[in-house]
């Protein structure tokens, strides 16, 4: 289908995670579906994204695609829920900057693989309203599940109990976007920890402590 990150967290399923789920029938034609509307997307842009395009290109008849995503947005909508369907965690280093590394080696590994379905569907999402209601509610749930990195930090004494996890996250991973997605610039091997680094030493330092980033 798509890779396995969209933008923000690992979150789109890769095909054969996918494949590898009981589901029968529905289960398929939803993998072919939603396969054929990531290559569409990466390989001809939004604009020739259709119900037609996506029926041709998977294999599924027009009638079936219509009847179940109805449109554009349904499909591109359904492309960033199949995320939801996958089980994903940080990862665990032991440290609070070996997570926040962690955590943006995965963004970048994401906005920079070719194609990239990530930058894809961020740039769709601001054509598309059901698009940008879906990344919304992704990026919410992965920013929630990433808290447990600001609350193992807590647990072995290294942040204050009153730190703003989700005010810590997005200072941690928000230059790994402003780079690769603002900027367009080269991948830059040294960004996941400089800006991991630099977040970790502002939360030790009580930058994030009280407030709220919601």
């Amino acid at each position: 289908m798509v890779r396995q990150a969209i933008g923000a967290f690992p979150a789109v399923p890769s095909p054969d995670s996918v494949r590898a789920r009981p589901g029968g029938r529905t289960a398929r034609i939803r993998t072919q579906v939603l396969d054929a509307v990531g290559a569409v997307l990466t390989e001809q842009g939004f604009d020739a994204l259709s119900i037609d395009a996506v029926a041709a290109r998977s294999g599924v008849h027009r009638a079936t695609v219509y009847r179940r995503w109805r449109d554009v947005g349904g499909l591109l909508a359904d492309v960033v829920d199949a995320a939801g369907d996958l089980p994903w965690q940080p990862r665990d280093t032991g440290s609070l900057h070996g997570d926040l590394t962690a955590l943006n080696a995965e963004i970048q590994d994401s906005m920079t693989e070719t194609p990239s379905i990530a930058l894809a569907l961020i740039a769709v999402s601001f054509r598309s309203e059901e698009a940008a209601r879906a990344l919304r509610r992704l990026w919410d749930d992965r920013y929630t599940q990433s808290e447990v990195i600001v609350e193992r930090a807590i647990r072995r004494g290294d942040l204050p109990p009153e730190v703003d996890a989700r005010a810590l996250l997005i200072a941690a991973t928000a230059p790994l976007y402003h780079q690769l997605v603002l900027l367009r610039t080269p991948p830059d091997p040294a960004l996941a920890d400089r800006a991991a680094r630099t977040a970790a030493l502002a939360a030790a330092a009580g930058a994030f402590s009280g407030g709220s980033a919601h």
